[in-house]
């Protein structure tokens, strides 16, 4: 999917006090901004501008066309001029799309020697912005205000990085998700209202017996596997001469990705626990499909997989790869410490360093075939680790900035995909405030998102942000835990 084709409805605030020639004046401005700033790689949506408004009726047949147009992920404001307020009411209290309060001005500077109070009443907006502030502010309205000249690369940019969050909110409003089987037996933070998550974040997940995928696994033909088999050699090496493996893997992947896609589904779940005929727990077959953007959650983790292709989506274009992850092991040498992260099988392509390659070896869990899988080592860089929660009386996101790094050793027995990280501010503080926090083991690794972006990723959708960075303290975190407790359970 490309993030062009999401519109963004911008708006000039103003009033007709001034007259006709100011308002279109404006709106001349406002022209200029949105071609310039449409040519911008940072501005990854399409800003499409809706007009000066002046009254209320016009505002509120504004925004209510802004809701119900399906390709509108968000609507930006700016107030050229002075617009009271009190006009923005009846519209601003209709929004359900993601609002973006722009402070901007059109001229970067004071024309010193020739400011005059035509220049003063045209270019308003350290004026009319703050006026509109109050009201957002009144309304307890879930925006992002943003200040800065619309020149800047710095603005542009924190513009283009607040669009990908509200895309991923709109994609998040139409996501279906397929839960092969149930959640793995006894794990509690895996389970979670499904409810409620359709209704606070849209996400529709239901569950779907794998004697369905069975079915389409039995009609899959030989053709179809050698297809596959020949996009496997295209993308991987493959390091095992048990080929039959590898082609079982195929076969079940051509019957997940048809599955897949007549049902629109963009994430999905298996588990181990529950595989009846299948041969193999899907690896292989599960890899190569995240690699093409699907989001997996593993023994059933719906919430997992839901937020590994949110994430993915707002990560298009940005450097590095989107992931599924599992906390696994701890490295604890005080001069080195870090964090092995990996999994059984089910690690995503899109964040190797080098070349992915096909091993098959045993599982030693779920009691079937020995499953083919890619191995492989991921690079170095800033990232950040995601965990989605249900808290019983809300959903908590918690973010944990890391410093992703190559493995400090081979691991010649270990057959699967890993990578190391060190957590920020170190291992302990970090592991504490998680564990505080009841931070999942899965979690979704991103070197190309940071914490901003689920930051306003929660704001937009009205749930709890924790974010664990270079910065936390275990004091401070715990104050803001139960700060948190006390404002959420007002907020109901």
């Amino acid at each position: 999917m490309k993030l062009r084709q999401y519109d963004f409805w911008f708006i000039c605030g103003t009033q007709t006090l001034y007259g006709d020639a100011v308002i279109r004046q404006e709106e001349e401005h406002c022209k200029i901004m949105i071609d310039a700033l449409n040519k911008d790689e940072a501005i990854v949506g399409n800003l499409v501008f809706k007009g000066a408004v002046v009254d209320s009726q016009s505002i509120t047949d504004i925004i209510i066309k802004a809701n119900a147009d399906p390709n509108c992920a968000g609507v930006i404001a700016w107030m050229h001029t002075f617009s009271p307020s009190k006009m923005w009411i009846s519209g601003l209290t209709k929004l359900q799309k993601p609002y973006l309060h722009w402070n901007t001005q059109f001229s970067r500077d004071i024309p010193w020697n020739t400011i005059d109070m035509d220049y003063m009443n045209l270019n308003q907006s350290a004026h009319g912005d703050r006026e509109h502030g109050y009201i957002g502010a009144r309304l307890r309205l879930p925006r992002k205000v943003i200040a800065g000249h619309w020149e800047n690369e710095k603005i542009r940019s924190r513009i283009g990085h607040w669009m990908r969050s509200a895309i991923g909110a709109l994609e998040s409003r139409r996501l279906k998700v397929c839960r092969f089987g149930d959640n793995m037996r006894d794990v509690a933070v895996t389970e979670g209202d499904k409810v409620e998550a359709e209704i606070k974040l849209g996400w529709s997940v239901n569950t779907w017996g794998v004697g369905d995928l069975i079915a389409r696994v039995e009609k899959v033909t030989e053709a179809q596997i050698d297809a596959k088999m020949a996009e496997y050699k295209e993308k991987y090496d493959i390091r095992t001469e048990n080929l039959q493996a590898v082609r079982y893997q195929a076969k079940e992947e051509v019957a997940l990705e048809q599955f897949l896609l007549e049902g629109g589904f963009g994430a999905f779940t298996d588990t181990f626990q529950d595989l009846q005929e299948l041969e193999q727990l899907m690896g292989l077959a599960t890899q190569n499909l995240m690699g093409k953007g699907y989001g997996f959650g593993g023994e059933g983790d719906w919430k997992t997989a839901a937020l590994d292709r949110i994430m993915k989506l707002m990560a298009q274009g940005l450097p590095g790869g989107t992931a599924f992850m599992e906390d696994y092991s701890y490295h604890m040498d005080p001069e080195n410490e870090g964090i092995l992260g990996a999994h059984m099988l089910e690690v995503d392509p899109a964040i190797a360093a080098d070349r992915p390659w096909i091993e098959v070896h045993p599982l030693g869990i779920g009691d079937r075939k020995d499953p083919a899988r890619l191995c492989f080592n991921t690079g170095e860089g800033k990232a950040i680790v995601a965990t989605l929660v249900d808290m019983g009386d809300r959903f908590r996101m918690i973010v944990n900035d890391v410093e992703a790094c190559a493995p400090f050793q081979d691991m010649p027995k270990l057959p699967t995909a890993r990578v190391m990280w060190k957590p920020l501010p170190d291992l302990s503080t970090s592991a504490e405030a998680w564990i505080l926090a009841g931070g999942a083991h899965h979690t979704v690794l991103s070197y190309a998102l940071d914490a901003e972006h689920m930051r306003d990723f929660c704001e937009i959708m009205g749930i709890e942000f924790i974010h664990i960075n270079k910065d936390t303290t275990i004091p401070q975190l715990m104050k803001e835990l139960q700060w948190n407790d006390i404002v959420w359970r007002i907020r109901g």
